[in-house]
């Protein structure tokens, strides 16, 4: 297991600017070569630092309904469930979750029918606020800075860091913190796969 270098957050810039970029492209901006860039980019997407490749649409060319901008305060026992609900929905492009319970999302809503559309979604006796804002524009625009990874262990759930170990069990790539967290997952692994 090593950290994020800079070639990595460079390569992730270059993606983030153009995620069709190709992998010959990014190789001459971070030094290296092609199928180098590919090991990287597999790397990271094994990580789960890069969850998929999508595409960016400007609303603002397309009909559909009024941008808004809603927030609900919910029960912060409730709020990640109202999350996922409304998360999807065809209309929301952005949700957020707030620590206190809010639950703040992004939509183009057909008609502005803003409670029409959360009501197919979610029980609005569960909101105790609704607030609705016009958007006249927005912005998304995500930043690598001078980031490291923040993995958790399976095991424990302490960070994972440079020196932590990753291994794979049924096709899936798990992370530990420390050899003894690994040895541990992996006996209770075998054992509960033996009585399956």
């Amino acid at each position: 297991m090593r950290d994020l270098d800079d070639t990595d957050r460079d390569i992730l810039r270059l993606l983030l600017a153009d995620a069709r970029r190709p992998f010959s492209d990014i190789a001459e901006h971070v030094g290296l070569s092609a199928p180098a860039v590919s090991d990287r980019v597999d790397r990271l997407e094994e990580l789960g630092v890069i969850r998929g490749f999508t595409l960016d649409l400007d609303r603002s060319t397309l009909r559909g309904g009024l941008p808004v901008l809603v927030t609900l305060d919910l029960s912060p026992t409730r709020a990640s469930v109202v999350r996922e609900a409304v998360s999807e929905l065809d209309a929301v492009e952005h949700t957020f979750e707030t620590a206190d319970g809010q639950v703040l999302l992004q939509a183009v809503v057909p008609d502005g029918d803003v409670r029409g559309l959360l009501a197919s979604a979610v029980d609005l006796d569960e909101v105790r606020e609704l607030s609705v804002h016009l958007l006249a524009g927005s912005d998304w625009s995500p930043t690598v800075g001078d980031v490291g990874l923040a993995l958790d262990c399976v095991e424990c759930e302490n960070t994972v860091t440079g020196e932590g170990e990753s291994a794979r069990f049924d096709g899936t790539l798990y992370h530990f913190c420390c050899e003894n967290c690994l040895a541990s997952f992996e006996e209770r692994y075998e054992r509960l796969s033996e009585g399956a």
